[in-house]
């Protein structure tokens, strides 16, 4: 299969990622199948898409027909079976690897042999998921990022098993949806997270040991090395949980200090104050 070939794409989990992976792919042109455990939450993301295609027609960076023909090309589903045409199918469902496992094991069992298993997980092993299917070696990551609409860079990543075929037409896949795709192993983090996360989880700790305030190494860090936001205004935004669960996998792996969750980290997602989702992190919204 060449990228060419993948016309129909299947997305599993109707968050706020399989929304902006709705968008994305169906703006390119390729009919996408949006599949979520029940048609109600499955429609309120298509209301989501249709919210933000009406923003980008009031602020002229779209046509209405260009919306239009997006929207249409979003069908939606709660049956995995309904993704038995699909050349490529991408889960993005909770960051939990039973729950990952269980349905690539439904998606291998309902879609074509020659279909495309791919995984949106920002940290798991993909050799996992590759394991629970009978076709291996066409069983890759294809991680956007969040907001999937804004964000450039899709990492591509090649579990031992992937064939170079798999690789290349996933690479070819995310450069035909306009996005930046680098190819990365198999490995915790693979390369953004593996390189962002002990940058943020020593943001923590430099203000646990009182260095500075967290207002000064946010305004330190965007003076300094010109980020568009410090470390705290960013783990709000990714979501302190998300935070942990990362740090807690990347540790597992690699056994860095660096990697270790801070005490304040778990101590604020053990209150529910999980950044911007919940209105209260490190900062207050």
């Amino acid at each position: 299969m060449t990228a060419h070939e993948i016309k129909t794409v299947g997305i599993c989990g109707s968050g706020i990622m399989g929304s902006g992976l709705a968008e994305v792919i169906a703006r390119s042109g390729k009919q996408v199948i949006v599949r979520s455990r029940s048609i109600a939450t499955a429609s309120q993301m298509k209301d989501a898409v249709a919210k933000s295609l009406d923003k980008q027609v009031s602020k002229e960076k779209i046509t209405q027909a260009d919306a239009d023909r997006t929207l249409a090309n979003i069908t939606l589903t709660d049956d995995v079976a309904s993704l038995k045409d699909c050349d490529l199918v991408i889960e993005s469902i909770v960051e939990d690897l039973a729950a990952k496992v269980a349905l690539f094991k439904e998606l291998d069992k309902a879609t074509r042999p020659e279909a495309i298993l791919a995984t949106n997980t920002s940290t798991l092993a993909v050799i996992e998921l590759a394991r629970a299917t009978n076709r291996p070696d066409k069983v890759c990551g294809i991680h956007f990022f969040n907001p999937a609409t804004l964000m450039p860079l899709v990492e591509i990543i090649r579990p031992v098993t992937a064939s170079d075929e798999t690789i290349a037409t996933a690479t070819a896949f995310a450069s035909s949806c306009g996005k930046d795709p680098v190819q990365v192993l198999d490995r915790a983090g693979f390369i953004v997270n593996a390189l962002l996360f002990p940058y943020l989880n020593n943001a923590i700790r430099m203000h646990e040991m009182g260095t500075a305030t967290m207002e000064d190494i946010d305004v330190a860090m965007k003076g300094g090395c010109n980020f568009p936001m410090g470390p705290f205004a960013l783990l709000d935004l990714v979501g302190l949980d998300t935070t942990l669960s990362i740090l807690e996998a990347l540790h597992a792996e690699f056994k860095d200090p660096n990697y270790a969750p801070t005490e304040t980290l778990r101590s604020l997602v053990a209150q529910g104050k999980l950044g911007r989702k919940t209105k209260q992190g490190f900062f207050s919204y």
